[in-house]
C-alpha cells in the first residue's frame, strides 16, 4: 500500500516526484491494471441513462466483452490527465463476490498484471451478511494466482460503502445502526483479508471516504427522508448502488492509492467531473475528501475480531508462497 505523506502546500512537488518515478526518461510502456468486481465496480445504475457504466467504454478493455466502462474508465481518465500511461482492463459480474470470479473467470483474470483491484460482495457475503470468511479465502486464492503470474503485482482490495437500504429499512442487516456501521464492518472484513495474505498489498477505503463526505457536510446521510438543500446524494435511486458522485469518489480513491498521486492534483479542470455534470466546487470537494481519507486511512479496530471469525472453517487453506524473482 502506498503511503500518503504530502501536505496541502506541497501537493505539486509531491506529484512531480511521483510522476518522475512513474515515468523515467524516454517512452514509458503502459502499466497494466485489472479491476475485478461487480456492479459497485462497473457503475450500475448511477442514473438513467447509466452514465458511469457507459462512460468512455472505448478507453478500457472489458474482458467479458459486455461493453462496460464504469469506475475503471474513470480511473483511466484520471491517470491520462495526470500524464500517466495505464492499460486498464475489467472483469465484472453483477451480484457476485470474489468466489464467483475465482471459480468461473480465473481463465480471464489469471494474467501477469502490474496492478489488480479486487472488490467483493457489498455485504461481504450475500447469504450471511457481515461474515468475511469467503472474502478472506478467495482474495488469498486470487492473490496466489496473480502473484504466480507476476511476482511484483500490486494487489489492492476495495472496501465499499454502507448501503442505505441495509441501514434504514427494517429488512436491512444493519437496520437501526448509524449509517457508518455497515462500512466499518465491511472495512474490517477487508482488513482481515489483507492480514490473512502477505500477497495483498492494501485496502482502498472507499466506504470510509463516503462516511467522510457525510460527516463533513458534503453528502446527505439518509436518502429516504429527502436530500437536504446544498447536499448531494451519494446513492443511486435504488439507495443501494452509487450515484455519479459516489462512483466519482470511488474512482478518486483508487487513483490516489494505486498511483500514489494526490487526488487534489487533478484540480478544477478535471474533465470527468464536467462530463458527469458536477460543478467545479463539487469536484474539488470530492477530491479533497479523497485526499483527506487517503492521508489518514488506518485499519478499523474491529479487524482482529472479524479476522478470527472469518478464519473459522479455513484451517485447511494453504497459500502458495510468493514466487521468486526471475533470474
Amino acid at each position: 500500500m502506498k503511503l500518503f505523506r504530502w501536505r496541502a502546500e506541497t501537493v505539486t512537488a509531491v506529484a512531480a516526484v511521483a510522476f518522475a518515478v512513474a515515468a523515467p526518461c524516454g517512452p514509458a510502456s503502459a502499466e497494466s491494471i485489472l479491476f475485478v468486481g461487480n456492479s459497485f465496480t462497473y457503475g450500475e445504475p448511477a442514473g438513467a441513462p447509466p452514465v458511469v457504466q457507459n462512460y468512455r467504454t472505448n478507453t478500457v478493455t472489458d474482458l467479458n466483452n459486455t461493453g462496460i466502462g464504469g469506475v475503471p474508465s474513470l480511473f483511466k481518465a484520471f491517470t491520462a490527465q495526470a500524464g500517466l500511461n495505464y492499460s486498464v482492463s475489467l472483469e465484472t459480474q453483477g451480484g457476485t463476490g470474489l468466489d464467483f470470479h475465482y471459480n468461473n473467470r480465473l481463465g480471464l483474470i489469471n494474467q501477469p498484471w502490474d496492478h489488480v483491484v479486487l472488490q467483493s460482495y457489498s455485504t461481504l457475503d450475500s447469504t450471511n451478511p457481515g461474515n468475511p470468511a469467503k472474502l478472506i479465502q478467495y482474495s488469498a486464492l486470487l492473490a496466489n494466482e496473480l502473484t504466480a503470474r507476476n511476482p511484483n503485482v500490486d494487489v489492492n482490495l476495495m472496501a465499499t460503502w454502507s448501503r442505505a437500504d441495509q441501514t434504514y429499512l427494517p429488512s436491512g442487516f444493519w437496520f437501526g445502526q448509524p449509517i457508518s456501521a455497515m462500512q466499518q464492518d465491511v472495512q474490517a472484513g477487508y482488513e482481515a483479508a489483507k492480514a490473512n495474505s502477505p500477497l495483498i498489498d492494501g485496502v482502498i477505503p472507499v466506504g470510509a471516504a463516503w462516511n467522510r463526505a457525510i460527516e463533513t457536510g458534503f453528502a446527505d446521510a439518509n436518502p429516504y427522508d429527502g436530500i437536504a438543500a446544498g447536499l448531494v446524494n451519494l446513492w443511486a435511486p435504488d439507495n443501494y448502488h452509487a450515484s455519479p458522485f459516489g462512483y466519482y469518489l470511488e474512482g478518486l480513491m483508487v487513483f490516489g492509492q494505486v498511483t500514489g498521486l494526490d487526488p487534489l492534483s487533478l484540480g478544477a479542470n478535471e474533465y470527468v467531473a464536467r462530463d458527469l455534470g458536477f460543478t467545479t466546487a463539487q469536484a474539488i470537494a470530492l477530491q479533497r475528501i479523497a485526499h483527506d481519507q487517503l492521508a489518514v486511512a488506518v485499519p478499523e479496530p474491529a479487524s482482529a475480531a472479524l479476522f478470527g471469525m472469518g478464519l473459522l472453517g479455513l484451517f485447511g487453506l494453504r497459500r502458495r508462497p510468493r514466487a521468486a524473482m526471475p533470474a
